[in-house]
């Protein structure tokens, strides 16, 4: 594990614990050069395979769901915190269905779904990238859309 603030490959953990409700290890490090301390998270490999739209396979990579979720939700009153417990929500929808591949798409409308009861500029921009929006009305029926499934109930 490399430093990321001077680069230096050898560090020591001076703390372990679980985090995410048992579904990682957080560790707290201190570089044995600069001494500045971080910390990082060991995750489960997954060995789930996402079928992309193209039919291409590759193995399933959390931090592209987080890289995502944060341009969606840049400069929006939501913290990293709440990002990755959907990110884990989503995680273990998917690995509790028990099948070895899923489909990309599927993976999209979780997020968007999520995202859909999070907040609506978050949504109204994940959707914008995910359906590939060309025009103005486009952003103008995703945001009709947020609008109508979230009015409240009379």
């Amino acid at each position: 594990m490399k430093c990321p603030a001077c680069g230096f490959p050898k560090d020591k953990v001076i703390d372990s614990r679980l985090s995410k409700d048992g579904q990682a290890i957080r560790r707290r490090r201190e570089c044995l050069q600069c001494r500045r301390r971080y910390t990082t998270y060991e995750y489960i490999e997954s060995s789930l395979m996402i079928v992309k739209k193209d039919g291409r396979r590759e193995p399933f990579d959390r931090q592209k769901i987080m890289s995502g979720l944060r341009k969606a939700c840049e400069k929006r009153p939501i913290g990293i915190d709440l990002l990755e417990r959907l990110v884990d929500n989503i995680e273990n929808e998917i690995q509790a269905q028990g099948h070895s591949e899923v489909q990309a798409p599927l993976i999209g409308e979780m997020v968007m779904n999520a995202l859909q009861k999070l907040d609506g500029v978050a949504y109204v921009r994940f959707a914008s990238v995910y359906r590939s929006f060309r025009e103005a009305a486009d952003f103008a029926e995703a945001a009709k859309s947020f609008a109508q499934k979230n009015e409240p109930k009379k």
